[in-house]
């Protein structure tokens, strides 16, 4: 069972559209994914057509539940049609709250959505995390056997990028399996600008192994995540086919070996 968190401390560079994207081209593959949404702004939540959750994972992290996320987990507003309907366990607000109280606890409070995915049955897990280095993404980390560095191209974005690597491998010393491992830097919103192939080109030199595909800026992504749609599903849309292929692709090396 892959669970990827989807991370970068800098805000606005779609780290909940590659969660959603790499969630509609599973559903359309016909496989079950698992959204955990621990930002507290829920865009991930709202973008899987939940709006008002009948549960979330906050309760999960109050306190240490092996094996609690199944109590956290809802079914989603995508139509059946686009695929495999994928799940939720969603956001609130509380999760800002709870990111406080995590750092109370004496034992420390990292692992606590780790020892809640023990057991878990579903063949895909995403974790859309927040745009900081607190607690809630380090829970993401500790659960996590697989990241996905998201960033865009640009000079801010792009100077994070090297911090958010140093965050990841003092986890990996951290734990005995050494996770989780790297899939990529996914650049995302690439668009036809100079300064965006400038940015690009930076970070493809500096991080030549590591750079994925990229994600090109395109209306139709933002559109399917407006309408809470999958951008498998918005079907003859300009630019849909094109963004869903794209996901495809990334979604490919976020599986890795899962796929043969």
């Amino acid at each position: 069972m892959p669970v990827v968190a989807v991370v970068n401390q800098k805000g606005g560079v779609g780290k909940t559209t590659v969660v959603l994207g790499l969630t509609s081209a599973a559903a359309a593959r016909g496989i079950e994914a698992l959204v955990v949404d621990l930002d507290p702004q829920g865009n991930a939540s709202t973008g899987l057509g939940v709006f008002e959750p009948t549960r979330g994972i906050d309760l999960v992290l109050e306190q240490e539940q092996p094996g609690g996320i199944r109590s956290a987990v809802e079914s989603t507003g995508w139509p059946h049609e686009c695929g495999r309907s994928p799940l939720l366990a969603a956001s609130s607000p509380d999760l800002s709250v709870r990111e406080a109280q995590l750092a109370t606890d004496p034992l420390g409070g990292q692992d606590r959505l780790q020892m809640a995915m023990n057991g878990s049955p579903w063949p895909l897990v995403l974790v859309d995390c927040p745009p900081s280095l607190g607690l809630l993404t380090i829970n993401a980390l500790f659960a996590a056997d697989r990241v996905l560095l998201v960033t865009e191209p640009g000079a801010w974005a792009a100077d994070g990028v090297a911090r958010m690597l140093q965050t990841i491998e003092r986890i990996r010393l951290r734990r005995i399996d050494e996770s989780p491992r790297l899939v990529g830097i996914a650049i995302n919103r690439l668009g036809r600008t100079r300064d965006a192939r400038y940015w690009h080109e930076q970070l493809s030199e500096t991080y030549p192994e590591a750079c994925l595909p990229p994600i090109h800026l395109r209306a139709a992504v933002a559109e399917a995540a407006a309408q809470s749609l999958p951008i498998h599903g918005l079907g003859s849309r300009p630019g849909a086919t094109e963004a869903a292929a794209e996901f495809d692709v990334l979604l490919d090396r976020v599986l890795g070996d899962e796929t043969t």
